[in-house]
């Protein structure tokens, strides 16, 4: 309806104060707040379980709440230009998620020094990753880098190319545990279904948009 010109044509979009884009802004925070409070519920389960097993509290075992992040949303933001002249954007990641540097104004208080925590999940068979945002990140994409390792073959690809027996004995081999709903959901995640994730965070360093801090192993999945 609108004239606006789109580098893909699969892409839509509206204009932020028309109808629909004031439509879409609500859906996407009625999304967003439905995934917080299903993150919250599964940590509850989570710090529930551990504690029946291992009879101490959540607090005795040290299971804080490091950091909770909503990805593929959209967020008003200033930003400063090329030119020099801060701008309101609404910025949406999509693939990507939020990487601001230390000492921005709207990360918490305890992330001052060290810049936005950034989760970087890989497979349910390789490492995943913690980053921090980086001064050079808000410069060159607007405080954003990725926020996995994105897939390598679609989903259907993935069920008709791999075994799901073989990939539970791939897991199995490396001590991971695995609770699973359905046998498509193992080919579906499955490590051949993504990107190396290890290539994927040493080019976002090597670029200077996030900073690696930790490297995390699995031991153990859940597929709902």
């Amino acid at each position: 309806r609108d004239p606006i010109p789109l580098n893909d044509r699969q892409l839509a979009c509206a204009r932020i104060s028309s109808p629909e884009g004031q439509s879409y802004l609500k859906s996407m925070a009625a999304s967003a707040n439905y995934a917080w409070a299903n993150r919250s519920c599964l940590t509850y389960l989570t710090r529930r379980a551990f504690s029946k097993v291992f009879s101490k509290s959540p607090q005795e075992l040290d299971m804080h709440l490091i950091y909770d992040v909503s990805h593929n949303v959209a967020k008003v933001e200033r930003h400063e230009m090329e030119d020099g002249v801060v701008k309101t954007l609404l910025v949406h990641r999509k693939g990507s998620t939020r990487a601001f540097p230390p000492h921005h104004p709207l990360i918490p208080l305890e992330y001052q020094f060290t810049g936005q925590p950034v989760l970087i999940g890989g497979t349910m068979g390789t490492c995943s990753y913690v980053l921090v945002g980086t001064d050079t990140g808000m410069k060159e994409t607007f405080g954003s880098t990725c926020h996995g390792a994105g897939r390598a073959l679609s989903r259907n690809a993935s069920r008709r190319k791999l075994n799901y027996q073989e990939v539970l004995q791939q897991l199995n081999e490396k001590n991971i545990a695995i609770r699973v709903a359905s046998p498509k959901l193992i080919t579906e995640e499955a490590p051949e279904s993504y990107k190396d994730v290890v290539d994927v965070v040493e080019t976002c360093e090597a670029a200077g948009i996030s900073r690696k801090v930790v490297k995390l192993r699995p031991i153990a999945v859940v597929k709902g």
